[in-house]
């Protein structure tokens, strides 16, 4: 029977989100709030159909009309919402239809039964949503707990007239006990409320007065350390459940993970956190509430609908070595080849010696055009690496500085160390003929223009480790001296204390590390974020892809320290959902004498059309056909009206629920 039902699903799930109400899917991870037309496998909710209860009212008088028809999304919890569904029969004399929910789930059920549309075909069904002279509208009432207030809304996929809004309107206000508003799930809705000049709130708006957000869901035990910033706290160990102000650029491994301040999902930390499958979440105002465990040992569980902590016992053993994890093996780097390749000869296979990045970007070299292009650029061979580190001896004052008092099990001394040997790393005397290559590569291939000096090592980008943000990009090399230096910066990032730190706590071995160098033309971004080829909130939601921009260079959007412009693409009924606005008033741009410099933003927040969302989601979609059909995480830029993709990895879902 639940095949059956399965199945038939599957035939309408595009017609309506409605359907999606009966398809078993993953719980969401719900940075948005859950849409009142999708009932999700685990969601906790409170939909017991009272016998006495009318199986519709024409109007609700007051608020225990509204409970005695509601169904109840996660009751009891910060994402409480009690909503019912309403149809509107628009035949002479139009007629609204507050619905008993726990008793009919779904609008058609209801026409069905009360034999209202008796044979409803899926034709039929589709038009409800599509037609502008439809005979029903399909909307739902909720109680918004974060405004508070209730609002109506129509599925993201319905095809709204200003006609049909007005119409709706007049009827809910008219029949609903209290002020109620329209609430945008498109912008499609957005456009078609504004011309029908009637009043609304939009998801972005209610997503703002959210106070709590799971960015990743899961359990530990650990230290809570309230701290102002990472800079102020470098004795952070893999024990440490950590409370910050926002978001930082980088983090070592730490066991749980709690900011007051809202982020971009897509930030390497974020990342980084699903990665190591750690409770990472936002609570508004969190060192208040948080404030009297400081110090001490908790368990901090967070779930899709809420977070909870609790005492919890010190364990006998804290020693920061005890934590280490059992040493995997990282894919074994060719060093034979010592040729400088050019982005376009590089393929899959070529990732044994150039790493994962690198390969990977050759392959959309050539399999994305026309619809997006990868920005030109060569790699440097893990063969050149391993003979500098060869030739200063590297290998041997590792190991001498992993056999030191302390470096095991103190971060401040593991930290110092590192440092130490990065900068011996960067200010080493270059190999001659290396410098020789490099600059005839530069010149002949890219004509001499700035260039993004990136990692490609063969410890990120991996299915299970994705090494997001670990490793240094020198940014818009413009001097010959100048990216020798980048090359071997970028080397030296090996030894970044947080990467020394991830591979530590994943069990990669240190000397088993060898890094590429990607060296890629610099790309003017007039805007520029991250997707990933999913819903990375609902597993279960595969036909999604999200989207974060932000104006000028991507460095900001995955650094993640202010709110990105977030969206949501469906590849089914062709909406865009906006999750947030980009909360930034500055932008980078590349500087004419090299680096980066920050100028002032003028004019709308908004940063993506609907336009070029559509294509965007596109090129992701070929970008996961081209890689595999494993979904993506890509990082993008846009030049006047050119797509540029800058990399792509395996997304990493990393919830431990």
């Amino acid at each position: 029977m639940k095949s059956a039902l399965r199945l038939a699903c599957l035939h309408l799930v595009a017609l309506s989100a409605v359907l999606l109400a009966t398809m078993p899917t993953a719980l969401a991870q719900t940075a948005r709030k859950p849409s009142p037309y999708e009932a999700r496998q685990g969601t906790t909710a409170s939909s017991v159909d009272n016998a006495q209860a009318p199986a519709q009212l024409p109007r609700i008088a007051n608020r225990d009309d509204f409970m005695r028809l509601a169904r109840v999304y996660n009751p009891g919890t910060p994402l409480e919402m009690p909503h019912l569904i309403f149809t509107i029969d628009r035949r002479d004399p139009a007629r609204i239809h507050y619905i008993n929910t726990p008793r009919y789930e779904l609008h058609e059920n209801f026409v069905r039964r009360e034999r209202l549309l008796p044979h409803l075909d899926k034709a039929t069904l589709n038009a409800q949503y599509k037609d502008p002279q439809r005979r029903f509208l399909f909307g739902t009432v909720s109680w918004q707990r974060d405004l508070p207030g209730y609002t109506y809304e129509f599925w993201e996929g319905d095809q709204l007239t200003s006609a049909l809004l007005r119409q709706t309107d007049q009827l809910v206000r008219g029949s609903f006990y209290e002020a109620i508003r329209f609430k945008t799930n498109s912008t499609l809705h957005e456009q078609t409320a504004r011309s029908a000049g009637l009043p609304f709130i939009t998801q972005e708006a209610l997503l703002r007065e959210q106070s709590f957000l799971p960015l990743n869901t899961g359990i530990a035990q650990g230290r809570l350390r309230i701290v102002r910033s990472i800079e102020q706290a470098s004795d952070l160990s893999p024990q440490d459940i950590v409370v910050l102000d926002e978001v930082p650029i980088s983090l070592s491994p730490v066991a749980g993970l709690v900011t007051q301040r809202p982020s971009t999902l897509l930030s390497h930390v974020n990342l980084l956190a699903k990665g190591w499958r750690i409770p990472n979440v936002y609570v508004r105002d969190a060192k208040a509430a948080l404030r009297v465990y400081d110090g001490q040992w908790i368990e901090l569980e967070v779930t899709n609908n809420d977070y909870k902590v609790r005492p919890a016992l010190r364990p006998a053993n804290t020693s920061s070595t005890t934590t280490q994890a059992a040493v995997r093996n990282l894919p074994r780097p060719d060093v034979s080849i010592t040729a400088l390749k050019p982005l376009s000869a590089l393929r899959a296979r070529d990732s044994s010696h150039c790493g994962v990045k690198a390969a990977n970007l050759g392959t959309l070299k050539s399999a994305l055009p026309p619809s997006a292009r990868v920005p030109d650029g060569f790699c440097v061979p893990f063969s050149h690496y391993q003979s500098a580190m060869q030739r200063l001896r590297i290998s041997e004052r590792l190991a001498a500085l992993q056999q030191q008092p302390g470096f095991a099990a103190d971060a401040k001394v593991r930290r110092e160390a590192l440092a130490a040997l990065r900068a011996e790393i960067s200010g080493a005397t270059p190999d001659p003929a290396l410098v020789r290559s490099l600059q005839s590569q530069w010149q002949s291939q890219l004509q001499g223009r700035g260039v993004f000096v990136r990692s490609s090592s063969n410890s990120e980008d991996l299915p299970n480790f994705s090494g997001a943000g670990l490793y240094t990009t020198v940014p818009n090399v413009i001097a010959a001296d100048a990216l020798v230096r980048a090359v071997q910066t970028v080397w030296a990032s090996v030894y970044n204390f947080e990467a020394y730190e991830a591979r530590r706590a994943a069990g990669l071995g240190q000397d088993a590390v060898a890094m590429a160098v990607l060296v890629q033309l610099a790309a003017p971004s007039d805007s520029s974020g991250v997707m990933i080829t999913r819903d990375p909130f609902d597993a279960g939601r595969r036909h999604i892809t999200y989207i974060s921009a932000k104006r000028g260079l991507g460095i900001r959007v995955v650094e993640g320290k202010r709110q990105a412009e977030q969206v949501m693409y469906s590849n089914w009924s062709k909406a865009v959902q906006v999750l947030s606005r980009s909360a930034e008033d500055t932008q980078l741009v590349a500087n004419a004498s090299g680096g980066v410099r920050e100028v002032a933003l003028t004019g709308s927040r908004q940063v993506l059309t609907d336009a070029l969302i559509a294509r965007l989601a596109a090129v992701g979609n070929r970008t996961k056909q081209a890689l595999g059909e494993v979904d993506q995480d890509i990082e993008w830029a846009v030049v006047g009206d050119d797509i540029l993709i800058l990399q792509s990895r395996p997304y990493v879902d990393g919830s431990s629920r």
